[in-house]
């Protein structure tokens, strides 16, 4: 998940795969599973540069979640995961409340999800989501996976759950990876925290903390404290953001930001 500033610029021509009789047959739902950067809406391309995140979606067909950002907010929806190949129609799609200056990028993907009935995979191994009339309305690009040797160090935890995390703390909080031990260590903000983590080999972005202890000190404010062990109890997949890492739970809500030291 790339922290891209967006701006939607007009093409003169359509893009190749302008319909999805354009990509190639049918492929199974499987295919979705993993963040894709959504590239292309509607025929008018997404161009970015580095500043703010461009929009994404997520897809896990094991659970039937869709999760994304969708250029200004954070959207989340469900979809059948024993339909046809070749088939996808999201539910209703929620997203988070912020404002932002601009909700224009926003408002045309959440309009385009809307219209997705199907979609197909193209030569350039890109995905179609096309509406019912078998026109492309989203083009989707994968993401390249965020290997997990480059939490290695000493990172500062910088938001939990959408809130910054003040600066000039007594104990600042923050987390330290060891990769080839497989192990954390770090501060929440009074208490010292150590444990392990675990990734899986068959899908880079997951990540999880099972059985992070913590020492038993009490302190006059244990508010941000509380916050940050709540989620890294809940994390369950992590992903390149602006300036660190993000980390998200299981409906794909960003809950955790570290930067590096």
């Amino acid at each position: 998940m790339k922290k891209l500033f967006v701006s939607m610029l007009v093409a003169g021509t359509a893009l190749a795969m302008s319909s999805c009789n354009s990509a190639k047959e049918e492929a199974p739902l499987s295919t979705l599973n993993g963040e894709w950067n959504i590239v292309e809406i509607k025929g008018t391309p997404v161009k970015v540069t580095t500043d703010q995140e461009a929009p994404f979606i997520g897809f896990d067909t094991k659970s039937g979640r869709m999760f994304g950002y969708s250029g200004c907010n954070r959207m989340m929806a469900s979809f059948d995961i024993n339909t046809q190949p070749g088939k996808l129609e999201l539910g209703a799609v929620g997203s988070t409340r912020m404002a932002c200056p601009d909700l224009t990028l926003e408002q045309n993907i959440l309009a385009a999800l809307g219209e997705v009935k199907e979609f197909k995979k193209d030569k350039d191994e890109r995905i179609a989501l096309c509406d019912a009339s078998d026109k492309t309305v989203l083009v989707l690009e994968k993401v390249p996976p965020f290997a997990v040797d480059a939490l290695q160090g000493k990172w500062a935890i910088t938001q939990v759950s959408g809130e910054a995390v003040p600066s000039g703390m007594e104990n600042q909080p923050f987390i330290e990876f060891d990769i080839k031990a497989g192990r954390i260590h770090g501060n929440a903000g009074c208490n010292v925290m150590n444990g392990e983590f675990k990734t899986d080999a068959n899908d880079p972005a997951v990540i999880t903390f099972p059985g992070v202890i913590t020492t038993m000190m009490a302190c006059p404010d244990m508010e941000i404290e509380g916050k940050i062990l709540n989620a890294v109890n809940n994390v369950q997949s992590f992903a390149k953001v602006a300036g660190g890492v993000g980390f998200y739970n299981g409906e794909g809500q960003l809950v955790l930001v570290i930067e590096k030291l």
